[in-house]
């Protein structure tokens, strides 16, 4: 006697029945502020997929990998890492050119953006008025950010040769004969130098990003002081330097990011040196994590820095819309 199964067959209202309710749920409209219904929030959502993808693939799993790293002995290519707690942490703040890839990377971001602002705002300023050339001006201020910054590195290394042979030393010393100076031999010299290149490279950068919001600011502003007396020192310090917080704000976010993860222009035009007045912590994670096979300890510096600049940032941020508040 031959045993046949019958397969239950499926209830097409059970499936009828949820389709339905999951069409009028979709056609639900949600929130209070318009006609927005749920089945066009889905499809918002879907766009938002490809972007939590490269999150989670160029963040989220590196961010876990180096944090896992720096707890670990890792080396780079052995399995057997060893779990060694804090220790990568504590040799952070020992091993001497980590400090002072620490401490250089902090000189020159609050140097760079202390001048750099100073700088571009009065420039800006200028270039917002109207003269003969003002567009080859603007050209000329603006074309230093467009080489690349390695190239312009290079460039500046000869320039700045400390040898007799030096363009700059050999410009100083046919027009007031002085002796070669070590631009880049010499420790507070070679600081100096880089800080000014990188000056150099973005001033008229950011002075077009100034002149971009100097030209939404109504004119009527500056005719209403004018005629109530006002000089131009304080047209500038009560009207135009308030109105520009805004940019200031996007300006300062730029260098402050930019400037602690500075790498290109030291390694090209010092290479991290006279000794280690020049490094910064970029090279210093390279180089550790890299060239020495020390991933775990570069690992624990990564993180160091990714917390330093996140509160960093957000300080930032938070006095730029304190201001911004004041001033509105």
């Amino acid at each position: 006697m031959t045993l046949i199964e019958e397969r239950p067959q499926t209830d097409t209202r059970v499936l009828v029945t949820a389709g339905r309710r999951m069409s009028r749920w979709l056609r639900q409209p949600v929130g209070s502020h318009g006609p927005v219904y749920r089945a066009d929030r889905v499809r918002i959502s879907l766009f938002l997929v490809p972007m939590i993808i490269v999150f989670i693939v160029l963040f989220a799993i590196p961010l876990a990998q180096s944090l896992w790293w720096s707890f670990t002995d890792f080396n780079g290519y052995s399995s057997d890492a060893q779990f060694v707690g804090f220790r990568n942490y504590a040799n952070v703040f020992t091993d001497p050119s980590m400090l002072a890839g620490l401490s250089f990377t902090i000189l020159f971001t609050l140097a760079t953006t202390i001048i750099i602002t100073a700088l571009a705002i009065p420039l800006a300023v200028v270039l917002d008025r109207a003269f003969f050339g003002r567009n080859a001006v603007r050209a000329i201020f603006f074309f230093p950010a467009i080489p690349s910054v390695a190239i312009l590195g290079l460039v500046w290394g000869f320039i700045l040769n400390p040898l007799g042979s030096g363009a700059l030393n050999s410009l100083l010393m046919s027009i007031a004969g002085i002796g070669p100076i070590p631009w880049l031999s010499n420790s507070t010299l070679a600081q100096i130098s880089v800080i000014a290149v990188a000056v150099w490279t973005s001033t008229g950068w950011h002075a077009i990003l100034y002149l971009a919001y100097l030209q939404s600011i109504p004119g009527d502003y500056y005719e209403v002081a004018r005629i109530d007396g006002a000089s131009g020192l304080q047209r500038f310090f009560h009207i135009t330097l308030p109105l520009l917080l805004p940019a200031m704000t996007v300006s300062w976010l730029l260098l402050m990011t930019g400037g602690l993860k500075v790498y290109d222009l030291p390694i090209t035009l010092t290479k991290g040196g006279p000794g280690f007045s020049t490094f910064t912590i970029t090279q210093t994670i390279i180089q550790n994590g890299v060239s020495q096979a020390k991933y775990g300890q570069a690992s624990a510096l990564a993180v160091i820095f990714m917390i330093a600049v996140g509160a960093i940032v957000a300080l930032q941020l938070f006095l730029s819309r304190r201001l911004e508040g004041r001033f509105s």
